[in-house]
């Protein structure tokens, strides 16, 4: 009766196995095994470094001796294609000798990626030039080197990031910007919660920075502004509950900051210096669910999309004795929650997030957003979408305005600048139909017909907004390390915020949910 049980549920009958061994299998980037690769895939192969087996094992989440978990291995699929270095990625178990085997299979994506790209919206043009390495000698470390030209200004970016920083789990990110009108630097280190069942996180952060913000109303620019900030930062965790599929975190975090805002001009004889202190404590409560989906945001590739329930609460308290002025002094509350529900073939996600700072028990500034996101793929080679968002700012630090150009939100055939302010709203229904997933075995393609209407404005002005209605064509890449897709698409304009046709024409990034 038990041998009969136990061959019906196969998952009962393996999580009470321990894993003896660990097998990686660690594919190139094509598979030369295949008919008539040609001359470009034994190019590609020649000239890039496999991911090393070791890298591999240090990102999983199980190890030999452990009990079979089928929570924490799909959990490690997902660390491993959070790494952003592989196509492919696929888990099973197998027998060696009657002993259970975890089989790790990996197919590299193109890691070594020169940077030529080019943008427009609405008669205004960005480019870049650079390159990108996401897996620096097989080892997952990344490597940025980008010159972006904007209408605002010109941008050298400088990147370095490390998933495993001279230990196991140790992450490290570095970016330094040099800007025509000024710099900027962050960087942070540590150790997060890098899986549901982690204990412990640590990570220390900052920045420093020199540079002009702009402030932009109604697609104009109407001021310039310099800022100069040195931020320190650190938060540390714990979990008195953690398993591999839910969780309860107590966080303690510090901050010290000097920030500054001048006007540019007129220049100020002497610019100001302000120090300030916070600290803060909270906790996180998870259920975690995801959803592996395909030709969701990208081409010939699984996609984790996160449908966990979240809860998160924090108190902040900003004192006057540690720098800040009395009609600013106080405390300061933040809450977050993340809802789903889940159907064969589709999901619902709804978001919502609040912050604000009190003093003399008045709202001194703050932030509210909401978001829903409606996604289906029950009918064959479609995804069709629903996006609504929205957010509101009280008294914004000067950099601090919602652009939606920037954010990659809004009427996507609108110009650069077009909807700033410290209101927002977007509504965007979209059908991705799949055309081909691997032109070439290179490229997914797709159209998608597409409808936005959203804008931004400020709390002294009436709401301003703007819609398109049109199609856009979609390629991605299937072999790269990361599976962005550009987006041509072109639209009939109406409403607000645009100038000139009401035909427009974009050449972007593809936008992501």
């Amino acid at each position: 009766m038990a041998v009969a049980f136990l061959s019906v549920y196969p998952s009962i009958r393996l999580s009470a196995q321990t894993i003896d061994t660990i097998i990686v299998v660690n594919r190139n980037v094509f598979n030369l095994a295949d008919d008539a690769p040609g001359f470009l895939a034994h190019a590609a192969n020649a000239l890039h470094v496999t991911t090393r087996a070791g890298v591999i094992r240090r990102a999983l989440l199980v190890n030999p001796g452990d009990r079979y978990d089928s929570a924490r291995v799909a959990e490690s699929e997902r660390a491993l294609r959070s790494l952003y270095v592989f196509s492919r990625v696929r888990m099973d178990t197998t027998r060696l000798d009657g002993r259970l085997a975890l089989r790790v299979a990996t197919t590299d994506g193109w890691s070594t990626k020169p940077q030529l790209g080019y943008s427009a919206a609405g008669g205004d043009v960005t480019w870049l030039a650079g390159l990108v390495e996401d897996n620096l000698l097989g080892t997952a470390t990344s490597l940025i080197a980008v010159y972006n030209h904007t209408p605002d200004r010109n941008i050298f970016t400088l990147g370095y990031v490390s998933p495993h920083f001279f230990s196991r789990r140790v992450r490290l990110q570095a970016l330094y910007s040099a800007k025509t009108d000024g710099k900027r630097g962050d960087w942070l280190v540590g150790v997060p919660f890098y899986e549901t069942a982690a204990r412990h996180a640590l990570s220390i952060d900052g920045q420093a920075a020199s540079e002009r913000v702009l402030v932009f109303r109604d697609g104009v620019r109407i001021d310039s502004i310099e800022r100069r900030a040195l931020r320190f930062g650190v938060t540390a965790g714990l979990a008195p509950h953690a398993t591999s599929r839910d969780y309860l975190r107590l966080w303690v975090s510090g901050r010290w900051r000097r920030e500054d805002f001048a006007p540019e001009v007129p220049a100020p004889t002497v610019f100001p210096r302000s120090t300030f202190g916070t600290v803060g404590a909270g906790l996180d409560v998870g259920h975690v669910r995801f959803q592996v989906l395909e030709r969701f945001n990208s081409y010939a590739r699984r996609e984790d999309v996160d449908l966990s329930q979240l809860f998160h609460v924090g108190v902040w308290a900003a004192p006057r004795a540690w720098g800040y002025p009395s009609d600013r002094a106080g405390i300061g509350t933040e809450v977050a929650a993340q809802l789903s529900a889940l159907w064969p073939g589709g999901f619902a996600v709804l978001n919502a997030a609040g912050n604000g700072v009190f003093t003399a028990g008045m709202p001194d500034s703050g932030r509210v957003a909401g978001a829903l996101t409606v996604a289906s793929q029950n009918l064959r080679g479609q995804t069709l979408i629903f996006h609504l968002e929205g957010a509101r700012l009280r008294r914004p630090a000067p950099d601090a305005p919602f652009d939606l150009w920037n954010d990659h939100k809004g009427p996507r055939v609108f110009g650069i600048h077009q909807f700033t302010g410290t209101r927002m709203a977007w509504l965007a229904v979209e059908d991705r139909v799949l055309v081909a997933d691997d032109v070439w075995g290179l490229m997914g393609v797709g159209v998608a017909p597409f409808f936005d209407y959203g804008g931004a404005w400020y709390v002294d002005e009436p709401a301003r907004l703007g819609g398109d209605l049109g199609v856009s064509l979609r390629i991605g890449p299937t072999r790269a390390v990361r599976g962005d897709v550009a987006e041509f698409a072109i639209g009939y304009r109406f409403g607000k915020g645009f100038s000139g046709s009401r035909w427009g024409f974009a050449i972007r990034k593809g936008v992501t949910y």
